[in-house]
């Protein structure tokens, strides 16, 4: 691994095609605060996450990024309401495509990334998309306990009056 990225310093685009060819990464620390579209996820951006980014080819000379994070997304569970800290260990291999045509050519356990036509990708970015990804759509805080509501045996209400018997009434009286 080379570039290393401080707490709170975004890291610089990186050419992907050049980091591949030279088998280099980039590792660092990103504050949760520095994601705009995560923090929409979260409930606030306390905390930081640690990343390592990979280039490489592999033995069928599919060029891809191996992305490594893990962090603690503070969220509020749906079961109590309350906030809670969601681990994530992320380990994704990401193929990268030149345009949507190569995607058919990955192999299995690798996830598409299209690299734009400068080939510069952000790391801060690539992260930011897979915590994205590993936020549940309903987040349970681990151990916290099933809500569950006892109904009571349903109770008949007594018939209501039809609104229209009347009508009904005139219309049995009405002379033929």
């Amino acid at each position: 691994m080379s570039a290393g990225t401080s707490a709170g310093r975004r890291p610089e685009a990186v050419d992907a095609w050049r980091m591949v060819s030279g088998r280099r990464g980039v590792e660092g620390q990103l504050p949760l605060s520095s994601m705009p579209r995560l923090g929409g996820l979260l409930v606030d951006g306390e905390g930081s996450v640690r990343y390592a980014l990979q280039f490489d080819r592999d033995a069928l000379q599919v060029a891809y990024v191996e992305l490594r994070a893990e962090a603690e997304l503070p969220l509020t569970c749906q079961r109590s309401l309350e906030r809670f800290l969601l681990p994530v260990r992320i380990v994704q291999r990401l193929g990268l495509i030149r345009d949507e045509a190569e995607e058919a050519a990955l192999p299995a356990g690798y996830e598409p990334l299209l690299v734009p036509e400068d080939g510069m990708l952000d790391p801060a970015e690539l992260v930011e998309d897979e915590l994205i990804l590993a936020v549940p759509a309903v987040p349970v805080a681990p151990g916290s306990e099933t809500v569950e509501r006892e109904f009571g045996p349903a109770t008949e209400e007594a018939p209501r009056p039809n609104p229209f018997a009347a009508l009904e009434a005139l219309k049995k009286n009405k002379p033929s």
